[in-house]
């Protein structure tokens, strides 16, 4: 019964299925004269009636014309009603169950199933930089994997872990837009906030507030509310929190003070020694854990070190779980340097902070450190805030053992912020070059993997 609902008024493909079955018929028909009806003795489902009925309508049309002629003319004809009727029923059904795409049903299909089988990665961060990274490499693959930061307190997010006890949505929103595979409107529906006219509902954003909603409605439990949310978006990846447990973000400042929060450590005017959680034992979820064992490539940053990178490497057995996965390791280091965070930070400077809090030597291999400076007007307007451009001291790193990877990953817009698709291509250049030309989900050109639309993005 269900099969047979095609055949429903309305459905708007019975026409087009039947246009297809028209022109299969003309072409076993044009084949038959083509080849004087020899083709319909091996047909083995065509009987002696309708045997009879071919070859008497094959006569009476060659009494009196060439027999080939009529027979290659009508397999064009039969080819043409085929494709015509294949190409009206996909965009019949596109139009259907995907109203918004703008491809044929074939390349949404092959596009689909390309990033399905792209290799993995795992991006570990926060912030927006981490988010503008993803909407790069979901153009790769779907095999996406973000751990976010659960410690930011201030906002929305802050006021809502404060009121509903629930871990703060804020980072976690960012990375599910920057994945969403939904209409535009539905995405910037869940970056909307609210501006001071709304009594309550000031500076909410509604993405924040949707997963709160969702967060009530299975009763408490986070990973079902971010898992039900990434449904409605359609992201092409998973989302998960570093951690489930409500845990506070400390740090110790150069002048031995201790201060708590992460909105308070980024405000705060003196440079930060060591960073801490509390509690110190707080646990990953075993999918993040997981994840980054089967990663191909794990990514980190880019994003605030102290208070978007670093806080994941805290949680209890996160750092021993990178350490043990065979995957590619890239740190894609910040563009500019943050008001009392990084001041007078050069790439190298980035990396030593890292590798000081996971408590190993090197935790990744390859850093993405970008060289090309901005205009000098940029950077004079930045410089009012206290933040600097980032030297890419190549020398230095390779001193400290790792391979840098320099280049151009900044965007040509007035803010200095990475580029998106400038990123994912170099992320898929390292990862490629320890991978087989015939990698899962990617096509080659040289060394250099392009998305599998087949579009190689400038």
């Amino acid at each position: 019964m269900s099969r047979l609902k095609w055949l429903a008024p309305g459905m708007g493909v019975k026409r087009w299925m039947a246009l297809t079955f028209l022109g299969i018929i003309t072409v076993v028909f044009g084949a038959a004269l083509l080849t004087n009806f020899g083709i319909l003795y091996y047909l083995a489902s065509l009987d002696n009636l309708v045997l009879s009925i071919f070859e008497r309508i094959g006569i009476v049309i060659t009494e009196r014309n060439n027999l080939g002629i009529i027979g290659l003319a009508l397999s064009l004809i039969g080819f043409s009603l085929i494709w015509v009727g294949i190409v009206r029923l996909n965009r019949a059904i596109l139009a259907a169950v995907a109203p918004e795409a703008h491809e044929n049903l074939s390349d949404l299909m092959y596009k689909r199933m390309s990033l399905a089988h792209g290799q993995k990665i795992v991006v570990i961060g926060g912030g927006t930089g981490l988010s503008t990274m993803l909407r790069g490499l979901k153009e790769y693959t779907s095999n996406i994997v973000a751990v976010v930061t659960v410690t930011d307190n201030g906002g929305s997010s802050g006021r809502l872990m404060e009121q509903m006890r629930m871990l703060p949505p804020g980072d976690l929103r960012n990375c599910l837009v920057a994945l969403a595979d939904a209409e535009p409107t539905l995405s910037r529906l869940f970056q909307y906030r609210f501006d001071e006219g709304h009594e309550g509902l000031a500076g909410h954003s509604f993405g924040n507030l949707f997963i709160a909603a969702m967060t009530e409605i299975h009763k408490g439990n986070y990973e079902e509310a971010i898992a039900a949310t990434s449904k409605v978006l359609a992201i092409r990846g998973r989302v998960y929190p570093s951690t489930i447990e409500n845990v506070v973000l400390g740090a110790e400042m150069a002048d031995g003070s201790f201060l708590e929060g992460e909105t308070q450590i980024a405000e705060h005017p003196q440079s930060i020694k060591q960073m801490y959680l509390r509690p110190e034992s707080a646990q990953p979820l075993p999918e993040v854990i997981t994840a980054i064992e089967e990663a191909d490539a794990i990514v980190f940053g880019p994003g605030s070190v102290f208070t978007s990178v670093v806080p994941n490497l805290l949680v209890d057995g996160v750092v021993d779980a990178i350490v043990r996965s065979d995957a590619v390791k890239i740190y894609v280091c910040n563009v500019m340097t943050q008001p009392g965070e990084t001041d007078g930070f050069k790439a190298s400077d980035h990396i030593r902070a890292i590798a000081q809090h996971a408590r190993r030597e090197r935790i990744f291999s390859h850093v993405l450190v970008n060289r090309e400076r901005p205009a000098a007007a940029l950077l004079s307007k930045y410089e009012k805030y206290n933040q600097r451009f980032v030297e890419a001291d190549l020398d230095h790193i390779r001193s400290l053992g790792y391979t840098p990877v320099p280049g151009d990953y900044i965007s040509d817009t007035e803010v200095v912020r990475h580029d998106s698709q400038k990123l994912a291509a170099a992320i898929y250049k390292v990862m490629n070059r320890r991978t087989s030309p015939f990698t899962t989900g990617v096509r080659r050109i040289g060394k250099d993997a392009v998305p599998p639309n087949g579009v190689e993005k400038k």
